[in-house]
């Protein structure tokens, strides 16, 4: 007997003594292909892995590796290039240091998805859990990893999730609408927008809080004025300058994060626009640079140590075999009102 099939059929005296050979037989596949999906490793074709995931899942198979004295949470990002991503990490160690937890982090380079190397060392190294944040695991990375028993938590999915998986946002629209009827009660409504990518869901709701909060005050929205920018200081700087010189510039303008914003401001600062005397500014994050910023820059508060704690608190609940409460948690936004917003100047 291998020890795959002894460590299931250790386990199968309460699930009617489950073999690897018996689920080979009901998989429709050889007992050595059940153990190589079993244990992670590569050469399964696809359907032929779907399959025998399917009949572990039907008949209960849970397997715990007690080989390691370390539990560790995996944190997957698609770039670390920001205070944002650092705001998340502090959230999930702070967590992980209550739980005795150890976080092991992965940068996938801009990558949304990882790759099939990722997939195998994480299924090797069997974590209490996986926290992917602002990234896409395929459906066949989400079946590997339930199969083998590793809860999958998503920061700020960038698409929509599959039902059964937990996720962790913010009320992005609630603050889109929030930060542009700031403007509108200041006076302003040549308001613009600078958006990231409206495929990703936050950036689709924070665009859509803005339309929301224009279409209630009356005030149309000029399609030249809102742009689909990079969520980095550059797509700032280059859509905030194209902006600042249309014929009709905008008096006030809202952007999907703050590193757009400080691209915001210095396109205004090359092209002599005064903040806020000029033009209006509001960011969206709150990381920590936006009260050093000259002017300190209004923007809208996401809760990111805390979303991070909280994608933490449910990997801990489901790697106990607990039900969570909830399976989407969105967390409130806040309007932090500093001094790069003022009433529009007269025309």
């Amino acid at each position: 007997m291998t020890a795959t099939d002894a460590g299931l059929a250790e386990e199968g005296s309460q699930r009617h003594d489950l073999t690897v050979a018996k689920i080979a037989k009901l998989a429709g596949v050889s007992p050595p292909t059940v153990s190589r999906v079993i244990n992670g490793q590569a050469g399964v074709a696809l359907g032929t892995r779907q399959r025998v995931e399917a009949v572990l899942r039907e008949h209960g198979y849970r397997r715990r590796d007690t080989s390691s004295s370390i539990a560790i949470v995996e944190l997957v990002f698609h770039a670390l290039e920001s205070m944002w991503a650092l705001e998340i990490i502090r959230g999930v160690e702070q967590v992980a240091r209550e739980c005795e937890l150890a976080v092991v982090l992965t940068e996938m380079q801009g990558r949304l998805t990882p790759g099939k190397a990722w997939t195998e060392q994480v299924l090797a190294r069997r974590p209490s859990g996986v926290i992917a944040v602002f990234s896409e695991l395929t459906v066949q990375q989400q079946s590997q990893l339930a199969t083998r028993s590793i809860p999958l938590v998503v920061i700020d999915p960038t698409g929509e999730p599959l039902h059964h998986t937990p996720s962790v946002g913010a009320t992005n629209w609630s603050g889109g609408m929030t930060a542009t009827r700031h403007l509108l009660e200041l006076g302003h409504r040549r308001i613009g927008m600078l958006s990231g990518p409206t495929q990703w869901p936050c950036c689709r709701a924070r665009l859509d809080g803005y339309r929301a909060a224009m279409d209630a005050a009356g005030v149309p929205v000029d399609p030249d004025l809102v742009r689909v920018s990079t969520l980095y200081v550059e797509g700032g700087l280059r859509d905030g300058t194209e902006l600042l010189r249309l014929p009709d510039p905008p008096t006030a303008i809202f952007t999907a994060n703050d590193l757009q914003a400080f691209g915001v401001y210095e396109a205004a600062r090359r092209s002599g626009v005064r903040i806020p005397d000029d033009l209006s500014v509001v960011g969206f994050d709150d990381l920590s640079f936006t009260q050093w910023a000259g002017p300190p820059m209004t923007t809208v508060r996401q809760p990111l140590v805390q979303m991070g704690a909280t994608a933490a608190r449910m990997i801990a609940t489901l790697a106990a075999d607990e039900e969570l409460e909830q399976h989407r948690v969105e967390l409130a936004t806040e309007l932090i009102v500093r001094e790069s917003t003022a009433p529009p100047p007269h025309r």
